[in-house]
């Protein structure tokens, strides 16, 4: 990918989101009857999400290039008759990963170098040993491939929660036991996540009890029918061309925003017009208006919340003035990659003032010039290198961008059509 200085204008519509997607897909292949999933992500771990619903017996259908048709299993998956590859998908890895406890047999999950090595596996193996499960890492080193032998039983359960999705996984899996589950859980992050992970147990109608993020009681099993859902925009996707014409100085329109939805990611917009983005919400239109913002001011940012935003706002810290801290980040080193030293050693090779420290980086304001960066094969590390270079001098050139396609399968299109100045190579 080859980006240089841009100015932008016009309107954009933001791709679905990618948590919604999983978490539809995945309830829906649970429920009895079939179910409708319209608007959602085209993305390779969606992709890997059905395959393995499939393994568990849904019969997924293509309907139209939008929508999705679900048979679901009647909260009762088969036992998948080959080992289930989940991508380079977190999702997939722990939330069917726990899935798989409910079987009455040996389930073998793996996944690609960054789900092997770098998305650890330990707190989701051990909530299901204590649910009774035989569930070991091959390496014993905590991370896939691992095998899974249930089926679990309800029972009380102690995990750290620093990453949300074993919880999230653990909750899924126990609202369809017969019995009680109760989940402790040490460490919570993430929490929006878990929101969201509790947004579906609603919408089915799952019995459980909550005390804040610490504490799950779950009473199953949940028999829930077939449903209908409209997957929301992704607030995750939808910073990448807000922050670009915040630095850029741009106006633009962003289409398909509900500020009302439970995703943690549209807290984003208030940090950032904290400060000083001039950015207007339409509820009746689900548009933010982006104004003109001349001036940013760098501040404190706990990320916990919002882990995913932590690349694009190192960019903003670049243009904000005086100095950005980004903090409660540990997380982000366990995804697609370390997202903490990627984007600092990135960054740095353009001329950002930027350190990283264990659980976050702090930036100051820089000028930014063009360079040959890396981009990890980390989809949001692509994106926020794409928009620092818009306001670098000279050329920048992204090396690996195909994984651009798990979130944002149309990033450069609609980029060129605000007036990006940006090609794939």
């Amino acid at each position: 990918m080859i980006c240089q200085k841009s100015q932008l204008t016009g309107n954009i519509t933001i791709p679905p989101s990618k948590s919604h997607t999983m978490r539809s897909i995945l309830f829906a292949s649970m429920a009895s009857g079939k179910s409708v999933i319209s608007n959602y992500l085209h993305s390779p771990d969606t992709n890997a999400m059905i395959k393995a619903c499939e393994q568990f017996g849904a019969s997924i259908t293509v309907l139209d290039k939008y929508q999705l048709a679900i048979n679901g299993v009647d909260g009762h998956p088969s036992l998948p008759d080959d080992v289930i590859d989940v991508g380079n998908s977190g999702q997939v890895l722990r939330f069917v990963g726990a899935l798989s406890a409910l079987c009455d047999g040996y389930v073998v999950l793996t996944g690609d170098k960054s789900i092997r090595h770098n998305r650890p596996l330990g707190p989701l193996i051990d909530g299901l040993k204590q649910l009774g499960a035989f569930c070991v890492s091959t390496k014993n080193d905590g991370f896939a491939p691992c095998i899974i032998n249930g089926p679990i039983a309800p029972g009380k359960v102690r995990i750290d929660g620093k990453d949300s999705q074993p919880v999230s996984g653990l909750i899924i899996a126990a609202s369809f036991l017969s019995g009680i589950t109760e989940i402790e859980v040490i460490n919570a992050g993430e929490r929006p996540f878990i929101d969201l992970t509790l947004y579906y147990l609603d919408l089915i109608g799952a019995n459980y009890y909550r005390r804040g993020y610490e504490y799950f009681k779950v009473c199953g099993p949940a028999q829930y029918d077939k449903f209908n859902y409209t997957i929301p925009g992704d607030f995750s996707s939808a910073l990448f061309p807000i922050v670009a014409a915040l630095i850029t100085q741009s106006e633009i329109i962003v289409n398909g925003i509900d500020m009302d939805d439970v995703q943690g990611d549209k807290k984003v917009i208030e940090i950032l017009q904290s400060m000083g983005a001039n950015i207007v919400y339409h509820k009746n239109k689900k548009q933010l208006a982006i104004k003109k913002t001349t001036k940013l001011m760098g501040r404190v940012i706990d990320v916990n919340d919002f882990i995913d935003a932590v690349p694009i706002l190192a960019v903003v810290g670049c243009f904000a003035d005086g100095e950005t801290v980004i903090k409660n980040a540990t997380v982000a080193r366990q995804k697609e990659c370390d997202r903490i030293s990627a984007i600092t050693n990135e960054l740095k090779k353009m001329g950002a003032d930027i350190n990283e420290f264990s659980d976050g980086l702090r930036v100051k304001k820089s000028r930014l010039t063009g360079a040959e960066v890396q981009s990890y094969q980390d989809h949001r590390i692509i994106m926020a290198l794409s928009i620092a270079a818009m306001v670098a001098d000279g050329e920048t050139i992204i090396k690996g961008t195909q994984s651009i396609a798990k979130s944002y399968p149309s990033f450069c299109e609609d980029m060129r059509n605000l007036g990006a100045n940006i090609k794939l190579k």
